[in-house]
């Protein structure tokens, strides 16, 4: 698969202007509802919307060059907003695409992190070794793309300093982790690596309860709820794109700030 932001392939500044207005429309459906006109949305897609295969097609497009945008107008030095303890929300909302008691029930003692792709060190971690890494708390606001948004304290490890453990390929486009609740997603290396980004183990004082992605998440208060996946077992690095789970559904790929 190709990397999506090497070339972006249209360069007009009224457009990317327009776009960077409209980043706050977390979908391509959304993006489409609030557009300009359906004749800019044919011009700038290349293709006729005559039918639901053009249409779809067209919001393909859409949705691609929004990540693109986004992706150009990320500032990997600017921080999401950070709040007191008595901000924190309590009782924390569940949200997944299952029940709560539904949640992977994950053995302390039999997990291990698988790491793949390009490091130069694919050892399993234990989490006795995970917990035992450098840590930081940071109490920042987690937004649902449902439109509801909930403040949370997480603590863990600075993700770029987990991915320089591990002698990861910071050239790499991509990072992909694969959770055991069988749930896929998929980020940047930029966002990867921005200083917020966290490997999480424990939530408002505690273990990460089970709800929240026991034994670990990732929180990543740059980026939309679904984009912080729960239960990791494994992460790769690599070029190769693999989307995420709610992005076949059509969720833009980036939906970050």
């Amino acid at each position: 698969m190709f990397a999506k932001f090497r070339t972006p392939h249209i360069d007009t500044s009224v457009i990317l202007k327009e776009a960077a207005r409209r980043l706050d429309s977390p979908t391509r459906r959304v993006f489409m509802r609030n557009a300009i006109g359906l004749g800019s949305l044919t011009l700038l897609s290349g293709c006729d919307v005559v039918d639901g295969f053009s249409a779809e097609r067209m919001l393909q497009s859409m949705s691609d060059f929004n990540d693109r945008v986004q992706a150009l107008l990320f500032d990997p030095n600017k921080l999401a907003p950070e709040y007191p303890e008595s901000a924190v929300t309590r009782p924390f909302p569940f949200n997944a695409f299952y029940p709560e008691d539904k949640a992977p029930v994950i053995d302390p003692g039999d997990f291990h992190l698988d790491i793949t792709g390009l490091t130069e060190n694919q050892k399993p971690w234990t989490l006795e070794e995970l917990h035992a890494l450098p840590r930081f708390t940071q109490i920042t606001r987690h937004i649902c793309i449902e439109g509801w948004s909930a403040i949370g304290k997480w603590t863990g490890v600075r993700f770029s300093d987990f991915l320089a453990r591990i002698g990861a390929d910071l050239s790499a486009i991509y990072v992909t982790f694969r959770c055991d609740d069988n749930y896929i997603t998929s980020i940047d290396m930029p966002t990867a690596l921005h200083p917020q980004t966290q490997l999480t183990f424990w939530f408002d004082g505690e273990v990460l309860p089970r709800k929240y992605g026991f034994p670990m998440k990732l929180r990543i208060p740059t980026k939309l709820g679904f984009k912080n996946p729960k239960h990791i077992g494994e992460i790769e690095i690599g070029n190769d794109f693999n989307g995420g789970y709610w992005e076949t559904y059509g969720y833009n790929w980036f939906s970050g700030l």
